[in-house]
């Protein structure tokens, strides 16, 4: 989609390398009758406030599959940035670059759409995004999820002796404190972040410093192995677990 006059442009932008460990050719695996990968495009398509959809990959065959299901691959990303140790910063930085050099293309903020999470819903997104666009002041936006366990029960090892991982001010032995006095803590999920570009392109950042949370309580679902196959398709089969519109593409 593309951006009316006065509408921010939102750009969905999904990295879909061809070289996984974990699950070989991960992205083209097929979960409730589509690729891996199409979910998120369709997710992406079917936001009331997302303007435009661009796979970064480095493997052609994905470069066909995100085409077919309505993504553009405006380029190809470059091997450099699709290794195991490539970071986030490198395959957004690419792409912000290669979009403002080829059509002098800037967006408002960049919507991080992971594949590997495909159990979404799209009204969830557009919350975010409303989020987002309210706090201008604001350099990104995280989904975050309360976690298990909390890190103030936690400890790292130092030579022969436990250390706490972290601890708070003023209070002695907070590892031994009931859970319920303890801070509110998150975990980052990885659902949906929504970064500005110039805290990528000027300050090479993923995140900046002013970062607003997006908490959410729903399970995550997070394809990393073998094993997260099943209930992950069983939840994209699931009319409860996602949007029934995903795949239904809005009018600009």
């Amino acid at each position: 989609m593309r951006s009316a006059p006065d509408r921010p442009e939102l750009l969905a932008l999904i990295p879909a390398r061809g070289g996984s460990k974990g699950i070989p050719r991960k992205n083209l695996l097929i979960l409730a009758g589509k690729p891996l990968i199409a979910h998120s495009i369709e997710q992406a398509l079917a936001s009331r406030h997302i303007t435009r959809t661009i796979v970064s990959t480095d493997d052609e065959e994905i470069a066909d599959v995100a085409r077919v299901h309505g993504a553009e691959v405006p380029f190809m990303r470059p091997a450099a940035y699709a290794r195991d140790d490539s970071t986030d910063l490198d395959v957004f930085r690419h792409a912000l670059t290669a979009l403002h050099e080829s059509e002098g293309y800037m967006c408002t903020g960049v919507v991080h759409l992971r594949p590997t999470g495909p159990v979404r819903r799209v009204s969830r997104i557009d919350e975010a995004i409303e989020h987002f666009l309210a706090h201008p002041e604001a350099d990104s936006l995280r989904s975050v999820t309360p976690p298990a366990h909390t890190p103030y029960k936690m400890w790292r090892i130092d030579g022969d002796y436990l250390v706490p991982l972290v601890d708070i001010e003023g209070v002695l032995e907070p590892y031994c404190q009931p859970r319920q006095q303890l801070p509110a803590v998150f975990w980052q999920n990885g659902y949906v972040d929504i970064i500005r570009p110039r805290v990528i392109l000027d300050e090479g950042l993923m995140a900046g410093r002013r970062i607003l949370p997006f908490v959410m309580t729903e399970p995550i679902l997070e394809l990393d192995h073998p094993d997260d196959v099943p209930g992950i398709e069983a939840a994209l089969r699931s009319p409860d677990s996602h949007d029934r519109d995903a795949g239904r593409r809005y009018p600009a």
